[in-house]
Protein backbone atom coordinates (compact mmCIF):
# COMPACT_ATOMS: atom_id res chain seq x y z
CA UNK A 1 0.00 0.00 0.00
CA UNK A 2 1.65 3.20 -1.12
CA UNK A 3 -1.23 5.65 -1.48
CA UNK A 4 -1.77 8.39 1.09
CA UNK A 5 -4.89 6.59 2.26
CA UNK A 6 -6.02 2.97 2.09
CA UNK A 7 -8.43 2.30 -0.76
CA UNK A 8 -11.38 -0.08 -0.56
CA UNK A 9 -9.38 -2.57 -2.59
CA UNK A 10 -6.59 -2.68 -0.04
CA UNK A 11 -9.10 -3.04 2.79
CA UNK A 12 -10.68 -6.03 1.01
CA UNK A 13 -7.21 -7.50 0.54
CA UNK A 14 -6.51 -7.15 4.26
CA UNK A 15 -9.78 -8.93 5.12
CA UNK A 16 -9.02 -11.83 2.77
CA UNK A 17 -5.24 -12.18 3.20
CA UNK A 18 -4.84 -10.99 6.77
CA UNK A 19 -2.11 -8.41 6.29
CA UNK A 20 -1.26 -5.15 4.60
CA UNK A 21 2.15 -3.66 3.87
CA UNK A 22 2.39 0.10 4.38
CA UNK A 23 5.35 1.18 2.29
CA UNK A 24 7.39 4.05 3.67
CA UNK A 25 5.36 4.25 6.87
CA UNK A 26 8.34 6.07 8.39
CA UNK A 27 11.57 7.38 6.95
CA UNK A 28 14.72 5.40 6.22
CA UNK A 29 16.61 8.06 8.18
CA UNK A 30 14.59 7.24 11.29
CA UNK A 31 15.23 3.53 10.75
CA UNK A 32 18.98 4.20 10.60
CA UNK A 33 18.83 6.23 13.81
CA UNK A 34 17.04 3.37 15.53
CA UNK A 35 19.63 0.83 14.35
CA UNK A 36 22.46 3.03 15.63
CA UNK A 37 20.86 3.09 19.08
CA UNK A 38 20.33 -0.67 19.13
CA UNK A 39 23.90 -1.45 18.07
CA UNK A 40 25.01 0.07 21.38
CA UNK A 41 23.28 -2.82 23.14
CA UNK A 42 24.62 -5.59 20.91
CA UNK A 43 27.81 -7.48 21.72
CA UNK A 44 29.20 -7.09 18.22
CA UNK A 45 30.35 -4.54 15.66
CA UNK A 46 28.17 -3.40 12.73
CA UNK A 47 30.98 -3.76 10.17
CA UNK A 48 32.64 -6.93 11.50
CA UNK A 49 30.66 -10.15 10.83
CA UNK A 50 33.22 -12.13 12.84
CA UNK A 51 31.76 -10.53 15.97
CA UNK A 52 28.22 -11.75 15.24
CA UNK A 53 28.18 -14.82 17.45
CA UNK A 54 24.49 -15.71 17.74
CA UNK A 55 21.73 -16.26 15.16
CA UNK A 56 19.34 -14.04 17.13
CA UNK A 57 19.77 -11.38 19.81
CA UNK A 58 16.71 -10.15 21.68
CA UNK A 59 16.74 -6.52 22.74
CA UNK A 60 14.38 -4.83 25.17
CA UNK A 61 11.79 -2.18 24.48
CA UNK A 62 12.94 1.21 23.16
CA UNK A 63 11.15 4.50 23.74
CA UNK A 64 13.69 7.05 22.52
CA UNK A 65 12.52 9.76 20.13
CA UNK A 66 13.40 7.97 16.84
CA UNK A 67 11.37 4.94 17.93
CA UNK A 68 8.41 7.06 19.06
CA UNK A 69 8.50 8.97 15.79
CA UNK A 70 8.54 5.76 13.74
CA UNK A 71 5.60 4.38 15.72
CA UNK A 72 3.50 7.52 15.36
CA UNK A 73 4.00 8.76 11.82
CA UNK A 74 1.06 10.44 10.12
CA UNK A 75 1.02 7.80 7.39
CA UNK A 76 0.91 4.91 9.83
CA UNK A 77 -1.72 6.49 12.06
CA UNK A 78 -4.00 7.02 9.06
CA UNK A 79 -3.68 3.34 8.13
CA UNK A 80 -4.49 2.25 11.69
CA UNK A 81 -7.59 4.43 11.72
CA UNK A 82 -8.84 2.69 8.58
CA UNK A 83 -8.18 -0.89 9.73
CA UNK A 84 -9.20 -0.47 13.37
CA UNK A 85 -11.20 2.72 13.74
CA UNK A 86 -10.36 6.20 14.91
CA UNK A 87 -10.17 6.45 18.70
CA UNK A 88 -10.12 2.69 19.26
CA UNK A 89 -6.38 2.03 19.42
CA UNK A 90 -3.80 3.15 21.95
CA UNK A 91 -0.88 5.17 20.51
CA UNK A 92 2.54 3.59 20.95
CA UNK A 93 5.02 5.23 23.30
CA UNK A 94 7.80 3.43 21.48
CA UNK A 95 8.47 0.01 20.02
CA UNK A 96 8.57 -3.33 21.80
CA UNK A 97 11.26 -5.96 21.90
CA UNK A 98 13.48 -6.49 18.88
CA UNK A 99 14.60 -9.95 17.71
CA UNK A 100 17.71 -8.96 15.74
CA UNK A 101 18.64 -11.80 13.38
CA UNK A 102 22.16 -12.39 12.13
CA UNK A 103 23.47 -14.45 9.21
CA UNK A 104 24.31 -17.84 10.68
CA UNK A 105 24.53 -21.54 9.92
CA UNK A 106 22.99 -22.21 13.35
CA UNK A 107 19.25 -22.64 13.65
CA UNK A 108 17.58 -19.83 15.61
CA UNK A 109 15.47 -22.13 17.78
CA UNK A 110 12.45 -19.80 17.77
CA UNK A 111 11.04 -20.36 14.30
CA UNK A 112 7.86 -22.33 15.01
CA UNK A 113 4.51 -21.40 13.50
CA UNK A 114 2.21 -19.66 15.98
CA UNK A 115 -0.41 -16.99 16.73
CA UNK A 116 0.46 -14.29 19.25
CA UNK A 117 -1.55 -14.48 22.46
CA UNK A 118 -3.35 -11.39 23.73
CA UNK A 119 -4.67 -11.72 27.29
CA UNK A 120 -3.49 -13.49 30.45
CA UNK A 121 -4.70 -16.83 31.73
CA UNK A 122 -4.76 -17.97 35.34
CA UNK A 123 -1.20 -16.78 35.96
CA UNK A 124 -0.50 -13.34 34.42
CA UNK A 125 3.23 -13.93 34.93
CA UNK A 126 3.20 -17.06 32.75
CA UNK A 127 3.28 -16.03 29.10
CA UNK A 128 2.71 -19.62 27.94
CA UNK A 129 -0.70 -19.54 29.63
CA UNK A 130 -1.81 -16.42 27.76
CA UNK A 131 -4.91 -16.88 25.64
CA UNK A 132 -6.70 -15.84 22.46
CA UNK A 133 -10.46 -15.67 21.98
CA UNK A 134 -12.68 -15.16 18.96
CA UNK A 135 -13.15 -11.45 19.71
CA UNK A 136 -9.36 -10.94 19.92
CA UNK A 137 -9.64 -9.58 23.43
CA UNK A 138 -6.72 -7.27 24.24
CA UNK A 139 -5.24 -6.89 20.75
CA UNK A 140 -6.17 -5.16 17.52
CA UNK A 141 -3.17 -6.00 15.34
CA UNK A 142 0.27 -7.51 15.13
CA UNK A 143 2.66 -5.02 13.51
CA UNK A 144 6.02 -5.71 11.88
CA UNK A 145 8.26 -2.62 11.71
CA UNK A 146 11.13 -3.15 9.28
CA UNK A 147 14.15 -1.26 10.63
CA UNK A 148 16.47 -2.63 7.95
CA UNK A 149 16.04 -3.73 4.35
CA UNK A 150 14.69 -7.29 4.31
CA UNK A 151 15.07 -9.53 1.28
CA UNK A 152 14.07 -13.16 0.89
CA UNK A 153 17.35 -14.39 2.42
CA UNK A 154 17.30 -11.93 5.34
CA UNK A 155 15.03 -13.91 7.69
CA UNK A 156 11.73 -12.28 6.69
CA UNK A 157 8.78 -13.30 8.82
CA UNK A 158 6.84 -16.12 7.17
CA UNK A 159 3.09 -15.62 6.84
CA UNK A 160 0.37 -18.12 6.01
CA UNK A 161 -1.88 -16.05 3.78
CA UNK A 162 -5.51 -16.17 4.88
CA UNK A 163 -4.78 -18.27 7.96
CA UNK A 164 -6.58 -15.73 10.18
CA UNK A 165 -9.87 -16.94 8.72
CA UNK A 166 -9.17 -20.54 9.76
CA UNK A 167 -8.14 -19.42 13.24
CA UNK A 168 -11.37 -17.46 13.69
CA UNK A 169 -13.33 -20.61 12.85
CA UNK A 170 -11.30 -22.62 15.38
CA UNK A 171 -11.88 -20.06 18.13
CA UNK A 172 -15.61 -19.55 17.54
CA UNK A 173 -16.78 -22.59 19.59
CA UNK A 174 -14.49 -21.65 22.52
CA UNK A 175 -16.44 -18.55 23.52
CA UNK A 176 -15.13 -15.76 25.72
CA UNK A 177 -12.49 -17.97 27.40
CA UNK A 178 -10.79 -18.83 24.11
CA UNK A 179 -7.75 -21.08 24.07
CA UNK A 180 -4.29 -20.97 25.63
CA UNK A 181 -1.43 -20.02 23.33
CA UNK A 182 -0.03 -23.56 23.03
CA UNK A 183 -3.38 -25.29 22.61
CA UNK A 184 -4.33 -22.89 19.83
CA UNK A 185 -1.02 -23.44 18.06
CA UNK A 186 -1.48 -27.22 18.19
CA UNK A 187 -4.78 -26.84 16.36
CA UNK A 188 -4.08 -23.89 14.11
CA UNK A 189 -0.73 -24.99 12.66
CA UNK A 190 -2.03 -28.18 10.99
CA UNK A 191 -5.33 -26.50 10.11
CA UNK A 192 -3.54 -23.80 8.10
CA UNK A 193 -0.90 -25.92 6.41
CA UNK A 194 -2.75 -25.60 3.11
CA UNK A 195 -2.42 -21.82 3.04
CA UNK A 196 0.03 -20.16 0.63
CA UNK A 197 3.22 -18.65 2.01
CA UNK A 198 4.14 -14.96 1.95
CA UNK A 199 7.33 -13.32 3.19
CA UNK A 200 7.41 -9.99 5.02
CA UNK A 201 10.09 -8.46 2.81
CA UNK A 202 10.57 -4.77 2.16
CA UNK A 203 12.64 -1.70 2.78
CA UNK A 204 13.56 -0.06 6.05
CA UNK A 205 10.57 2.10 6.99
CA UNK A 206 7.90 -0.34 5.78
CA UNK A 207 5.36 -1.69 8.28
CA UNK A 208 3.23 -4.81 7.94
CA UNK A 209 -0.15 -4.54 9.64
CA UNK A 210 -1.28 -8.07 10.41
CA UNK A 211 -4.57 -9.47 11.65
CA UNK A 212 -4.11 -10.73 15.23
CA UNK A 213 -5.11 -14.28 14.18
CA UNK A 214 -2.52 -14.55 11.40
CA UNK A 215 -0.33 -17.67 11.66
CA UNK A 216 3.30 -16.65 11.23
CA UNK A 217 6.85 -17.74 12.01
CA UNK A 218 10.44 -16.58 12.12
CA UNK A 219 13.16 -18.29 10.08
CA UNK A 220 16.92 -18.61 9.83
CA UNK A 221 18.94 -15.76 8.31
CA UNK A 222 20.82 -16.81 5.16
CA UNK A 223 21.69 -13.34 3.90
CA UNK A 224 24.52 -10.91 4.57
CA UNK A 225 23.35 -8.00 6.74
CA UNK A 226 21.64 -8.26 10.17
CA UNK A 227 17.88 -7.90 10.13
CA UNK A 228 16.30 -5.42 12.53
CA UNK A 229 12.54 -5.61 13.10
CA UNK A 230 10.10 -4.69 15.85
CA UNK A 231 6.89 -6.63 16.35
CA UNK A 232 4.65 -4.72 18.78
CA UNK A 233 0.95 -5.37 19.23
CA UNK A 234 -1.59 -2.65 18.63
CA UNK A 235 -3.53 -2.46 21.89
CA UNK A 236 -7.06 -1.13 22.33
CA UNK A 237 -8.10 1.95 24.21
CA UNK A 238 -9.93 0.68 27.34
CA UNK A 239 -13.49 -0.17 26.40
CA UNK A 240 -12.74 0.07 22.67
CA UNK A 241 -11.38 -3.39 21.91
CA UNK A 242 -12.49 -5.63 19.04
CA UNK A 243 -16.11 -6.81 19.19
CA UNK A 244 -17.82 -9.26 16.89
CA UNK A 245 -21.15 -7.81 18.02
CA UNK A 246 -20.46 -4.34 16.63
CA UNK A 247 -23.26 -3.27 14.25
CA UNK A 248 -22.83 -2.90 10.52
CA UNK A 249 -21.46 0.51 9.59
CA UNK A 250 -19.29 0.64 12.71
CA UNK A 251 -17.42 -2.61 12.18
CA UNK A 252 -13.70 -2.42 11.44
CA UNK A 253 -11.92 -4.54 8.80
CA UNK A 254 -10.31 -6.51 11.66
CA UNK A 255 -13.76 -7.45 12.98
CA UNK A 256 -15.14 -8.07 9.49
CA UNK A 257 -12.36 -10.59 8.88
CA UNK A 258 -13.19 -12.43 12.10
CA UNK A 259 -16.83 -12.72 11.09
CA UNK A 260 -15.81 -13.83 7.61
CA UNK A 261 -13.80 -16.64 9.17
CA UNK A 262 -16.56 -17.61 11.57
CA UNK A 263 -18.93 -17.74 8.63
CA UNK A 264 -21.61 -15.43 9.99
CA UNK A 265 -23.74 -13.44 7.61
CA UNK A 266 -22.71 -9.77 7.79
CA UNK A 267 -25.64 -7.65 8.93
Amino acid sequence: MNEATISDGYVSEFVEKGFLRVEGAFSRHLAAECRDIMWRDIDGEPDDPSTWQNPVVRLGAYGQEPFRAAANSTRLRAALDVLVGEGRWAPLGGLGTFPVRFPSDMEPGDDGWHIDASFPGDDPADFMSYRVNVASRGRWLLMLFLMSDVGEDDAPTRIRVGSHLDVAALLAPEGEAGLPFMDLAERAVPATDHRPLALATGRAGDVYLCHPFLVHAAQAHRGVEPRFMAQPPLLPVPGQGPSIERPDGERSPVETAILRGVGRRLR
